[in-house]
């Protein structure tokens, strides 16, 4: 991996104290100019509000931690000395969207009596603070004040947690993270209910504020709710599990007992970044590189052994494959059909999900009969396919120095790890540990069944994926009235600006919405053909999986090349244009080929692409279109091939629940 390459801004970082009475006001600017945070310290307690462009996105609001002993940080603060910093550097991410990340922020630190500091970052797309201690004994956290207040009563996108049973009751921190999304007035939104990060906020102006955290690695993660006074978001977290109980055949760990404290520190620490992107227009949100600037970088190593790609996946299809002459499940002759598949069309992995080691004991070194692993390795080997394997989350944590080295040695590639399912402090360290281990043994890491991604993925570059979305999974079982298009076109703005998503697109059955239902074995998408297409353009997810079955690909063979033909990790990513809920088109590129994507909700929508990013010369565009009768027929599609140059507008037509993908090449 590259070094960073830094220097010190030109321009000088605006930092000031005002003194009004009792009372001291520190301005910071982003090297723009455009976004600017004032922090207010009074002799009882620290606020902040953030600006942009002069508009007002974050009123003054109050941030304080409080330790068990009494201890308050924030609470009738006493200021030791400030500092100031201005940093413009080049980040070359070894696995990302884009090939390199212009890093450009000013830094105020703040420090106060009593051990700790504030850091408040300004960047020209938002800003971020984060509570710093300088305590050299261990403490408990009881509680976090993260206040963000607006201006007025805004309209919100928040995904609340379903929550699960738990001794009786619903139990909201007991979540899969992978809801949709509830458009509302913050005054309509209920009082009772909190939502999990990303929460988008608009503005003033119709700016977005989508808030969020980084570096989250050893203390629970963030949810919000509605304040109780005024329009706001107060933080809410899960507090530090007492009892954990082994439940779903030994693989998924609950709480039953919470302790009265919300995170164990064990002294000097850097809590998470509380982030705030500010967005001028929508479309902006669908590349933000926020989350990523502000994770821990990763130390420096040879990363070249990360092999990004496709995945053909085996349990959205339930094993259905058929027109073969033996019985499918979870078997060799399965796998090596499905190795057999990959290899025909250049795909890197084969993933063996849930079933291959023994069920009910939670023990990665016991697999069933039917499956001989030795032999599919060296089997997918000979087709230069490689293997990944999934596992319980408390299965993998009971030995997992041992499964990494075992499996590691034997040549599995990496691991999806499942059924997480909470974030307090014990889950975040969990998958803090399991991308070191992951790393230790070069295994890449696919956070299935957990919350949004934070970072880890720049600390640790062999932890590719997250899910914590509300993926192609959920339509095996969705309620009637579960709207995936609409989803489709909102996530993008929210979810991924957080981070990649595992959300293993690629169905080949495309449904309209009146012919949708809910299949478990034989499941279908919601839209169209081209839809599915586009979303390996629109979704950032660098190990990216093929959900459908090896035999439905065959039968598509024009759609399957074209969908293994997609990069999962790209150069440049570019937002063309784009409404949150409504219709998003974007462009990648990688080398000398561009893709550019689109999807639009359940409204027929005519887009143009401005093609001036190519540059200069002819350029040839393969182009996969929804059918004339895609609005009956969601499989209906058309492929052609046109010419087009950087002066003209591209011209596309996108069905109800339907979208387009471009590939252009010289």
């Amino acid at each position: 991996m590259k070094h960073l390459m830094k220097k010190l801004l030109p321009v000088l970082m605006a930092v000031a104290p005002l003194s009004v009475s009792a009372q001291s006001v520190y301005e910071l600017k982003d090297p723009m100019g455009k976004v600017q945070v004032n922090v207010s310290v009074t002799d009882k307690d620290v606020s902040y509000s953030v600006l942009h462009e002069g508009d007002i996105m974050i009123d003054q609001s109050p941030i304080s931690m409080t330790l068990t002993d009494g201890t308050a940080f924030g609470i009738n603060p006493k200021v030791r000395k400030t500092s100031q910093r201005s940093v413009n550097e080049t980040i070359y991410p070894p696995v990302y969207k884009k090939k390199s990340i212009e890093d450009r922020f000013n830094e105020l630190t703040i420090d106060f009596r009593g051990g700790y500091s504030l850091v408040f970052r300004a960047y020209e797309d938002g800003a971020t603070y984060r509570f710093v201690s300088k305590l050299k004994k261990p403490f408990m956290v009881a509680s976090e004040q993260a206040t963000f207040c607006f201006p007025n009563d805004a309209k919100v996108y928040v995904a609340s947690p379903k929550g699960r049973m738990n001794e009786g009751k619903k139990d909201s921190f007991y979540s899969s993270f992978q809801n949709t999304y509830l458009q509302t007035n913050l005054s309509a939104w209920s009082k009772d209910e909190i939502a999990f990060l990303p929460a988008l906020v608009e503005g003033k102006n119709q700016k977005k504020i989508c808030i969020t955290e980084a570096d989250l690695l050893n203390y629970p993660g963030m949810y919000v709710r509605s304040g109780a006074s005024g329009a706001s978001f107060e933080g809410v977290f899960a507090a530090y599990p007492k009892k954990i109980v082994d439940e779903v055949r030994g693989l998924k760990g609950v709480v039953k007992e919470r302790e009265p404290f919300i995170a164990k520190v064990d002294g000097a620490t850097a809590f998470p970044w509380r982030v705030m992107v500010i967005s001028k227009n929508d479309a902006e949100l669908l590349c933000s590189d926020m989350v990523y600037k502000l994770a821990t970088p990763a130390q420096p190593a040879d990363y070249s052994w990360i092999k990004p790609g496709k995945v053909a996946w085996d349990w959205w299809n339930d094993w259905n494959i058929f027109n073969v002459d033996f019985r499918a499940g979870i078997n060799n002759e399965t796998y090596k059909y499905y190795i057999d598949f990959a290899s025909k069309f250049g795909i890197e992995y084969v993933i063996l999900d849930e079933g291959w080691a023994v069920p009910g004991e939670a023990d990665l070194f016991k697999v069933i009969p039917e499956i001989d692993l030795k032999e599919l390795i060296s089997y997918a080997k000979s087709k230069n396919v490689d293997l990944i394997l999934w596992a319980g989350y408390r299965a993998f944590e009971k030995d997992m120095d041992n499964v990494c080295k075992h499996y590691a040695a034997m040549g599995i590639k990496g691991f999806k790890i499942d059924f997480m399912d909470r974030d307090d402090q014990l889950v975040v360290d969990f998958n803090h540990k399991a991308a070191q281990a992951g790393a230790k043994y070069k295994l890449l890491i696919d956070l299935h069944g957990t919350f949004k991604p934070t970072g880890l993925q720049r600390t640790y570059p062999n932890t590719i994926n997250f899910e914590g979305v509300h993926g192609l999974e959920e339509l095996k079982w969705a309620e009637p009235g579960t709207d995936q298009v609409v989803y489709d076109v909102t996530a993008p703005f929210i979810r991924m600006v957080a981070g990649p998503l595992d959300y293993t697109q690629g169905a080949m059955n495309n449904v309209i919405m009146k012919n949708f239902h809910a299949v478990y074995t034989e499941p279908m998408s919601q839209g169209t053909r081209c839809r599915q297409l586009a979303l390996y353009t629109i979704f950032d997810s660098p190990v990216n999986m093929l959900c459908d079955a090896p035999t439905n690909y065959l039968k598509e063979e024009e759609c399957t090349k074209f969908i293994v033909g997609i990069p999962t990790v790209w150069e440049k990513t570019l937002p063309i244009s784009g409404k949150v809920g409504e219709y998003i088109v974007m462009a990648r590129q990688k080398g000398d080929t561009w893709y550019v994507g689109g999807l639009t909700d359940w409204t027929a929508r005519d887009v143009e692409v401005d093609l001036s990013f190519l540059g200069k010369g002819e350029f040839k565009a393969e182009i996969f279109k929804d059918g004339i009768n895609a609005d009956r027929v969601g499989k209906d599609y058309k492929r052609e091939v046109q010419s087009v140059s950087a002066d003209k507008k591209m011209k596309l037509h996108m069905a109800p629940g339907g979208g387009f993908v471009v590939k252009i090449t010289r």
